[in-house]
């Protein structure tokens, strides 16, 4: 053993070994408890950063842990390959996005091995490999075949300088994501999932993870799904001509609606324009397509409005109701219609308040009356129905369902069960993706492409320019194809797929990467699945988990596995700050982890990475903390180096040959075993437990006399005990110093210590002695001490007796191990 710590060389060795020996590659095996550890895959983007860092040591010390207590581990590992970054860069650096993105997979590979991560390399995938994307048009052809995909007018986010479709997640404050440019809405026809086909499922199926996900990912997840149980009313236009279909969960307000809120988007919008309404309603249409839909359903929000010029009928007062097209409505929730209560409605009665509209109260505080003129905001909680015919006196939540009985009964609406969630789009109109494997063909219509003619291949020759549009649509070689059922001439789809698709299989995949009779085996999905920890950020606690599980569900119910969820736990780690801010180029706040790794090593990393905070809390960077990280690596290897001497060859340890100090370190030992299993076993509280770790290398220091008879085997114990808890945490560290202090094998294999209970029962415990909740002593007593015998030493403790006297000993109370205070008067 060197009497220097040398990262680089440590680290060089160990990574060698272990790629060598395919110390992780992961098996089935029957014998053994499986347990699969996942963390969200990283896109290529060319270097990792230290969010990656945290991450992806988070995972690797459950991961490391689960193994040396027993468990058979999958833990792979690939890539999230496809989407238009790759394609920008393509356009930038005049290059091609495979070949940009190949090399960037390449690169990051090397970063992560460096980084000591206990990945089987053999299951590596990446989803712009032939053989993972073949398969995947295997599924969509599945799923149009049940219905499930299929394709529609639909109005979508539009980046004119990215020439492709945005999900509402991607556009910021009216603007692209990525390039900052104006969205506008635009009408296209796109391919959809039909995930609400499976809403009322994902939704029942949250309460079955409330053991495992944390509780706001649950509520995130239920409220996107947004079920909501009412009426569908139908509201006829002032000429007789049509109806307005309205979804609303308060149909016992239903006397006191005043005017009508349509989306811009509702296809009766600018239909319900008069000739002298009209300007204003397209200007206004415009200026909303170009904004934000997440701001524009927020509270907060100013409201903002135009008339159409066009009135409705209240079908159940038959007073005459102006229509308005309203910012705050939007068609992915109900009809894309609102029927507006101002006085029992916040956004409504803001809107009013605006647009001087009428405001009729229809529900009161029991024994109140409430005046729309004086009224200040919205009453919205439940009270007594007034003004409403024959509902008059009612208590609004029995109205509810009378009135919805009533509306049946008249045929002017029906009861309903309305879900927030809308169907995913999936086209993306870009090339680097998977091709969607579908055929126009002028006398056919929409065609899919025969199951023996996948895969679609996603062609190489493409010129990239930036301008014009998705440029798989010039690529006449791909484009023109023949009809396979009336063999015309017909071209394919140049949609591609969004990336949310790839990333919402994958951790199926991994269980058969090779597999190539079909998506899955499903044998070896069965072995593996479902992941039992996975990791990732909350920024994707919706739409990644979502699709993830809609995917899950489609798959099991095609016939490709048996598993109803995914992930059966989940944990979102925070992110890494620097100056205030999450780490950012743009920022310009970055830590290299190239720098980190060439100065301390990747142990170093890998500790600052767990120590500094608990993983589901943000990480301020402190470059005092990297330097304490390695200072404390420094004392563990002078620990060793220094002990090694005198406990090669020591034996076990026999209690009764310990001194009083041994017994006291080998209960710091027991003790230090139980906290950091307990830490790390299902808590993930790694910071404290690294913590304690520190705290019996402390101990061991202090530990005088060291060559002591019978204390010999002790310190051995301790400082073998120092380095297989840390083995987690710091794998390339740990496995030198098992190997220098004369262990056969991987630390790894040596297995998880386990604890003596007995040994971890302190012989003596401090009690505080209290006279009228003031502290005035401290007693050691034996753990087993019993209350009286507690309580009469503490009234004869010398330090305690010049406060008692002259005084009445009212009583005595006892907090067992903890205190004894004295009550006087």
């Amino acid at each position: 053993m060197e009497e220097r710590y040398n990262p680089k060389q440590v680290e060089e060795k160990w990574q060698g070994f272990w790629e060598t020996n395919k110390s992780f590659k992961a098996v089935e095996d029957a014998q053994r408890e499986k347990y699969y550890l996942l963390e969200m895959f990283p896109y290529p983007s060319g270097r990792i950063h230290m969010g990656h860092v945290r991450n992806y040591s988070i995972g690797d010390v459950i991961a490391r842990f689960k193994r040396m207590r027993g468990f058979n581990v999958l833990h792979p590992m690939g890539w999230d390959a496809f989407g238009m970054p790759a394609e920008n860069a393509a356009i930038q650096n005049k290059s091609h996005p495979a070949k940009w993105t190949y090399e960037n997979i390449d690169y990051m590979r090397g970063q992560l091995k460096r980084l000591g991560l206990s990945y089987d390399w053999d299951r590596e995938l990446a989803t712009c490999d032939l053989d993972y994307y073949k398969w995947e048009q295997q599924i969509f052809l599945e799923m149009y075949e049940k219905g499930l995909a299929y394709k529609k007018v639909s109005p979508v986010n539009w980046c004119p300088k990215c020439q492709t479709v945005l999900a509402n997640e991607q556009v910021e404050d009216g603007a692209c994501w990525r390039c900052d440019s104006e969205v506008v809405q635009k009408e296209l026809e796109q391919w959809s999932f039909r995930i609400t086909a499976y809403a009322q499922e994902l939704l029942d199926d949250t309460y079955k993870l409330t053991n495992g996900w944390p509780e706001r990912v649950l509520t995130m997840q239920r409220n996107w799904i947004g079920r909501s149980v009412g009426c569908e009313v139908e509201f006829p236009l002032e000429d007789g001509s049509s109806k307005i279909t309205v979804f609303t969960t308060r149909q016992d307000t239903l006397y006191g609606a005043t005017f009508m809120s349509l989306a811009p988007e509702h296809p009766m919008a600018l239909q319900l324009a008069t000739d002298a309404q009209r300007p204003q309603v397209e200007a206004f249409i415009d200026k909303v397509k170009k904004s934000d839909k997440l701001k524009r359903g927020a509270e907060d929000q100013e409201k903002e409005g135009v008339f159409t010029g066009a009135y409705c009928i209240n079908p159940l007062t038959k007073v005459k109701m102006p229509i308005f097209l309203a910012n705050f409505v939007l068609m992915e929730y109900g009809t894309g219609a609102v029927m507006a209560v101002p006085t029992h409605d916040q956004r409504d009665f803001e809107f009013a308040k605006k647009y001087d509209l009428p405001l009729k109260v229809v529900i009161v505080p029991e024994g109140e009356t409430l005046d729309p003129a004086t009224m200040t905001e919205a009453f919205t909680v439940e009270g007594i129905m007034v003004s409403s015919g024959s509902f008059d006196g009612m208590k609004s939540g029995d109205a509810k369902e009378a009135i919805a009985d009533f509306l049946e009964k008249e045929g002017i609406g029906r009861k309903t069960v309305n879900f927030r969630l809308r169907d995913w789009g999936v086209s993306r109109q870009r090339y680097w993706g998977n091709p969607i494997p579908m055929i126009n063909c002028p006398t056919c219509g929409v065609v899919p492409v025969p199951k023996d003619q996948l895969p679609v291949v996603l062609p190489m020759d493409v010129e990239f320019t930036g301008e014009g549009g998705n440029p798989l649509a010039k690529v006449t070689s791909f484009v023109n194809c023949t009809c396979p059922v009336c063999g015309g001439a017909a071209r394919r789809e140049t949609d591609t797929m969004d990336t949310f698709v790839q990333s919402s299989w994958y951790f199926l995949r991994y269980c058969s990467p090779k597999y190539n009779e079909g998506p899955l085996d499903k044998k070896q999905v069965e072995a593996w699945m479902p992941v039992d920890q996975y990791i990732g950020g909350i920024e994707h606690a919706v739409l990644h988990l979502l699709y993830a599980r809609f995917f899950t569900k489609v798959l099991r119910d095609l016939g490709y596995c048996n598993v109803e969820e995914p992930f059966s736990n989940l944990l979102t780690q925070g992110m890494v700050i620097k100056d205030g801010a999450k780490m950012s180029k743009s920022k310009g706040n970055v830590v290299d982890p190239n720098a980190l790794i060439e100065r301390y090593g990747a142990d170093t990393a890998r500790l600052f990475s767990l120590f500094a905070a608990p993983p589901e809390k943000d990480l301020d960077w402190s470059d005092q903390g990297v330097d304490g990280s390695y200072r404390f690596l420094n004392r563990v290897w002078r620990l060793v180096f220094e002990a090694l001497p005198f406990i090669t060859g020591a034996g076990a340890v026999d209690p009764a040959k310990l001194t009083s100090e041994g017994k006291g370190l080998r209960r710091a030992v027991h003790k230090t075993i139980r906290k950091v299993t307990e830490d790390i076993d299902g808590r993930f509280h790694f910071n404290t437990a690294i913590a304690a770790v520190m705290e019996l290398v402390n101990a061991i220091q202090a530990f005088e006399p060291k060559s002591a008879p019978g204390n010999v085997a002790v310190v051995r114990e301790a400082v073998l005990s120092v380095i297989r808890l840390l083995a987690p945490f710091v794998p390339h560290f740990t496995e030198e110093l098992w190997t220098a202090v004369g262990e056969k094998g991987a630390v790894e294999a040596s297995g998880w210590p386990g604890f003596d209970a007995e040994a971890t029962v302190d012989e003596e415990i401090t009690v505080v002695v209290q006279v009228n909740g003031k502290l005035r002593s401290k007693l050691n007593v034996s753990p087993s001490a019993a209350e009286e015998e507690v309580k009469a030493q503490a009234l004869a403790d010398e330090k305690v007796q010049p406060f008692l006297e002259g005084k009445s000993v009212k009583k005595v109370i006892y907090v067992a191990g903890k205190l004894v205070n004295i009550v006087v008067a």
